[in-house]
């Protein structure tokens, strides 16, 4: 008969046949309302499992992607050293931030013009002075930093990058009118006599050698990869200087960042800051007499220079991706990891430890850090939506820290 009739019989046959199947237990159950197919089946143990790890998969992949993200902040600073002090051909911390800004850039430019981002490349015109700025500023801050590392331990120029919470609040404070509170000055205090611990300058802590005899700046422990670098007093104490200089130039550039806010695209913000970057470091190198462009002279220092390029990239994306998904306090924390991630490689490259006194100036800054962290937490506790929300350059771990 054709679909959708219905036929009446004109009386129930009084046993099985053709027309009449049977039906079967689990159909008569059906019938009757029974258990079979109304009531959920409980989960298997394998699916409890499964459910359990894709649980903690969703809630700390924000984390393991920042996790890996110190973990190439940590290779582009041994990098960064091994090219400026491990061969006979040395790179200029200039050169150095040439090649990664100029990568940083060239991905950046090519992914917001695919992406049709709006404001590409010069964003609008009422934050283009700030803008420039922050492009600047943040240049200034990137070369601190890796001009420091030519001199200094790779775990001793990371912790001084955990003074600019403490510096951040200081120039917002001068520069927007911010409350400076009595517990920020503290622990900027605390971290700049950390900070002197580390530098160790001579006038406060006199060398043990002669005058003018260089100085190990590590405790060596047993042999590394390569034999430990050596540094006088003075060498260190400037470094120590360019790296807190550059701490400084960051924070201002954090701070423009957030008097930009959301008017213009996260991307455009990051792709001025590169774009400086590359273009005053190449004037300074061509320019200056004592600088020049120096040739990889092996395929070690081929590889070495173009994973800088590489790891700037990464470190972009997943701190990126790390801090979308994850709340600040937490991804901030994990944030201090880079430390160890130093400490190791300076072991296994170098065959080094940290001296006495820069674990304990390492102790006051990153207690100072960590305090100025948890009292804005307090002070500022539904901010976590707006931060993820927006998009974090590579130079942006300890902006979560900031007021909004």
């Amino acid at each position: 008969m054709p679909y959708g009739t219905v036929s009446q019989p004109a009386a129930v046959p009084s046993g099985p046949s053709e027309s009449a199947p049977l039906l079967r237990d689990d159909d008569a159950d059906v019938d009757q309302g029974g258990p079979a197919e109304s009531e959920p089946k409980e989960p298997t143990r394998l699916q409890r499992v499964g459910s359990s790890i894709k649980a903690f998969y969703d809630k700390n992949l924000g984390l393991f992607f920042v996790f890996i993200a110190q973990m190439f902040a940590s290779i582009m600073a041994m990098t960064t050293r091994l090219l400026a002090t491990g061969f006979e051909t040395k790179f200029h911390a200039l050169q150095i931030i040439f090649v990664r800004m100029f990568f940083t850039g060239l991905i950046g430019s090519l992914y917001m013009w695919y992406k049709k981002t709006p404001g590409f490349p010069f964003g609008p015109r009422e934050v283009r002075g700030l803008l420039v700025l922050r492009g600047v500023a943040g240049s200034v801050g990137l070369f601190g930093l890796y001009y420091s590392l030519s001199f200094l331990d790779i775990s001793d120029a990371t912790v001084i990058t955990f003074l600019v919470p403490t510096l951040t609040a200081f120039v917002c404070w001068v520069a927007l009118r911010e409350p400076f509170t009595l517990h920020e000055a503290l622990a900027g205090l605390i971290a700049f006599v950390g900070v002197l611990f580390i530098a160790r300058p001579p006038f406060i802590f006199p060398p043990k050698h002669e005058e003018g005899q260089a100085t190990l700046s590590f405790d060596t422990f047993g042999a590394g990869i390569l034999p430990p670098v050596e540094i006088t007093p003075a060498e260190r104490s400037i470094a120590t200087a360019c790296a807190v200089m550059g701490t400084f130039a960051s924070a201002t550039a954090y701070t423009t960042i957030r008097v930009i806010g959301k008017r213009t695209p996260s991307l455009v913000s990051v792709n001025y800051f590169a774009a400086f970057a590359t273009t005053l470091s190449c004037i300074i190198i061509l320019v200056h007499p004592d600088l020049h462009f120096e040739i990889p002279q092996s395929p070690v220092q081929w590889a070495l220079l173009l994973s800088i390029g590489l790891s700037g990239f990464l470190l972009q994306v997943f701190i990126t991706e790390g801090l979308q998904r994850e709340k600040a306090g937490r991804a901030t924390n994990l944030m201090y990891t880079q430390l160890v991630f130093a400490l190791i490689i300076e072991r296994v490259v170098w065959g080094t430890v940290p001296s006495g006194s820069s674990l304990i100036g390492s102790a006051f800054v990153i207690g100072a850090a960590v305090w100025v962290s948890i009292q804005k937490r307090k002070a500022s506790s539904g901010t976590d939506a707006q931060q993820r929300s927006q998009v974090p350059d590579e130079e942006r771990r300890l902006l979560e820290e900031e007021r909004p």
